[in-house]
């Protein structure tokens, strides 16, 4: 697929942010389990793709992308598809993760299916917190507590 490279600022926000104790907290009541999937999309990848993605790992996974406008880190939580669903329309060509993003802002959980699913499966945003909020600079402006190293030997003598 293309674009690997550019999911590499989604990679280190989820790392970031699942290493901290707030993180997992915070995700782990959406239904994150320690060694979960999490597929790094962008929003302008096709919906189609990131569930191939989410496909492969046979099981729940989480749904990691930077808002391209910004720059949250957005989480949403998808489940395997389930015979069990009724079977929903199959999402329309062309359709971005962006779009699926958008419609999940509102809606919060919507069951979808991608064109090579058989049954359908549910998605739910995780709603943001803090440490998912815009980081232009996660040190400082997403993990408060957390000090920025010492860039320079004369940072370090104007220390008290």
């Amino acid at each position: 697929m293309a674009g690997r490279i550019a999911r590499t600022q989604t990679a280190l926000r989820v790392a970031d942010f699942l290493a901290t104790r707030e993180g997992k907290t915070h995700l782990s009541q959406y239904g994150w389990v320690p060694g979960m999937p999490i597929v790094m999309t962008r929003a302008t990848e096709s919906a189609d793709d990131a569930m191939g993605m989410v496909s492969i790992h046979g099981r729940a996974a989480l749904v990691a992308m930077l808002d391209p406008l910004t720059s949250e880190l957005r989480i949403l939580h998808i489940t395997t598809p389930q015979p069990a669903l009724k079977k929903v329309r199959v999402s329309p060509a062309g359709r971005t993760m962006g779009d699926l993003f958008e419609q999940l802002a509102s809606m919060l959980i919507v069951e979808l299916r991608v064109r090579f699913w058989n049954h359908t499966a549910v998605a739910h945003i995780i709603p943001s917190c803090p440490g998912m909020k815009n980081a232009n600079d996660s040190w400082g402006a997403a993990f408060p507590r957390t000090q920025r190293p010492l860039e320079t030997t004369a940072q370090a003598a104007a220390l008290p």
